[in-house]
């Protein structure tokens, strides 16, 4: 304090003091005269104040947007959608997914009573409209997405056909007067569908080969294939890929590359800190439990599916290859002896070598790179549960449905298209989603053992409960963090079922089977906040306009609406009462 204009301590002693303070202390001592109020507010204290709060490396840097420590603090204390405002319960059944408009204003809803809800995303929330897909021989929706412009829905769910045989569908709703328009074949269930561009949608279908060998069609629909002239073409196959061992293509998204050189949060420290060229990133090997191995900068080993063998050794090769593979194994020079599932594995291979498209030569770095989209999705060469993650660009001839149909410049010995990315996760993916600018795409994985080895593509490792969210710089095509932890998960390899999560700016999310829904900063890396349901949280999502509103959806049949505290002040904040004096007055002047 200040006796006239002397203070009683100088300013060190009282940010030595100060230092042993939490922040709600600080900020109350700041109150008492100006001298505390100054040494409050100072820069180093708040920053010692921030390491021990939120528990940050030191060696992490401040957000690169944030002006000063005690700005960043009041960000992360403030405004992160923890106050649970809201819980709508007009779903019967475990809710699956949730998906917001581009423009925030709607969002829909998927359950297992087979509906698929939009709803107005007003200070209230209400229902707009509610579509049962039973009259379809739907089993339940899955999955939404609302296209670019906001005037069509794309919903996926699980189709009963014949004999109760599931496979998938697609349905396109108008948002004008949520007619159904199109409904489109997805096979299997869980490739979910996703918008190429306002009029255009990517679709699965699966063809079995042999026991666990088969292939995957990726086909680009018209949104509008009931109205469309018989002389236009409503689909177009995108791509042919080879499937090993039992896996399949799922979980198909498009990243627009547009973005990448002006993203809305560089996550590399490096790149934020400095404007010249950053160091090589830090790429960790995922199947590793090791942090001195784990520190060890390293380069990342991509596998590449077999049938990217390279285009110029003769196509006699591999039918030379095959031809004496079979004869040394009907001589029984092969040991050790291959089992039937190795065998049909070895014989796929060699058979696709020299009959996969090569990727074009526009995948080449070129001035005008940034202006590609990939197709990202889930696949796996080793075991059926998804592993891996397959990238392959879509050329601008292909982003229409006009052409051939059965795809360009294939020679009749191309049965395959190759992969132009592979990266192999070492464990079970539960869960994708890409960052607001698309530079960076988070999984959620649960890790195999260190060290396993898969015999039998038909009996995976067991999976971990811990959760892992990886995050991928797409224009590297490398890991750029430590995976986050906190979030858990318990199902078996053949119940696992997917957990979406979300980007925004600042934050991402998840949903758990611990009855919590997941909060961390992008730039920090830290769990924020834990978000409290009765039964698992399948689905997070964010407002697209408003990173302080998510919304998590769960199997206790609810959906969950929270806001920042900072939001929550500002929506409940106290109107100005007329004064009754006056209001007195008045009535004695009437009278």
């Amino acid at each position: 304090m200040d006796v006239g204009d002397s203070p009683l301590l100088p300013d060190s002693i009282l940010y030595e003091i100060f230092l042993y303070l939490d922040h709600v202390d600080v900020l109350s001592v700041g109150l008492v005269c100006r001298q505390w109020h100054a040494v409050a507010r100072d820069e180093f204290l708040w920053k010692e104040l921030f390491y021990r709060y939120y528990r940050v490396s030191r060696e992490v840097p401040r957000h690169p947007a944030a002006v000063s420590w005690y700005e960043d603090f009041q960000r992360l204390y403030d405004t992160i959608p923890c106050v649970e405002v809201q819980t709508l319960t007009e779903h019967n059944d475990q809710v699956l997914h949730l998906s917001f408009s581009h423009t925030g204003y709607l969002f829909a809803s998927c359950s297992k009573d087979c509906t698929v809800k939009i709803w107005n995303n007003e200070l209230a929330i209400s229902l707009l409209h509610s579509s049962n897909m039973r009259l379809y021989n739907w089993s339940y929706t899955q999955f939404s997405q609302f296209n670019l412009d906001d005037t069509l829905l794309l919903v996926s769910g699980v189709f009963v056909g014949p004999r109760n045989c599931s496979s998938g569908e697609i349905a396109v709703i108008s948002l004008d007067n949520f007619t159904l328009l199109s409904r489109v074949r997805n096979k299997p269930y869980d490739v979910f569908g996703c918008w190429l561009n306002e009029t255009n949608l990517i679709s699965g279908n699966l063809h079995r080969i042999g026991h666990i060998t088969s292939c995957s069609v990726l086909w680009l629909n018209n949104a509008f294939q009931g109205i469309e002239s018989e002389n236009v073409n409503v689909v177009k196959r995108l791509f042919k890929i080879q499937n090993l061992n039992a896996s399949t293509i799922r979980t198909v998204m498009v990243a627009d590359c547009s973005r990448y050189d002006a993203p809305d949060l560089l996550l590399d420290y490096k790149e934020q800190l400095a404007a010249a060229a950053a160091a090589p990133y830090q790429v960790f090997d995922l199947g590793s439990d090791s942090e001195e191995e784990e520190a060890k900068p390293k380069q990342k080993v991509m596998p590449e599916p077999v049938a990217q063998a390279s285009p110029d050794s003769g196509s006699g090769t591999a039918e030379d290859g095959l031809q004496q593979f079979l004869d040394d194994l009907l001589e029984g020079r092969m040991v050790p002896v291959m089992s039937e599932s190795e065998l049909e594995t070895k014989v796929a291979e060699l058979l696709a070598r020299n009959r996969t498209k090569p990727p074009e030569l526009s995948q080449l770095p070129t001035e005008a790179s940034n202006k590609k989209k990939y197709l990202i999705f889930t696949t796996g060469c080793l075991t059926y549960s998804p592993h891996q993650i397959g990238i392959k660009q879509i050329l601008p001839h292909q982003m229409t449905t006009a052409g051939p149909v059965l795809g360009e410049e294939r020679r009749s010995d191309e049965f395959f298209d190759s992969l132009d990315h592979v990266i192999d996760i070492h464990g079970h993916i539960i869960g994708m989603g890409l960052s607001p600018d698309h530079r960076y795409l988070y999984v959620n994985s649960r890790s195999w053992p260190r060290d396993c080895v898969i015999s039998d593509p038909m009996q995976p490792p067991p999976i971990a409960e811990e959760i892992d969210l990886h995050v991928f710089d797409l224009k590297t095509m490398k890991e750029v963090k430590r995976a986050l932890r906190s979030h858990r998960a318990y199902t078996p390899n053949d119940e696992c079922f997917f957990i979406f999560l979300d980007v925004s700016r600042d934050f991402v999310a998840s949903g758990a089977e611990d009855h919590h829904g997941y909060i961390w900063d992008r730039h920090y890396n830290i769990c924020l906040a834990k978000l409290q349901h009765d039964d698992v949280v399948n689905s997070v999502a964010f407002s697209p306009i408003e990173q302080e509103l998510l919304l998590t959806a769960s199997d206790d049949t609810t959906i969950k609406v929270w806001r920042s505290p900072r939001t929550v002040r500002i929506h409940h904040a106290r109107k100005p009462k007329p004064r009754k004096l006056l209001f007195s007055w008045l009535l004695n002047q009437q009278s």
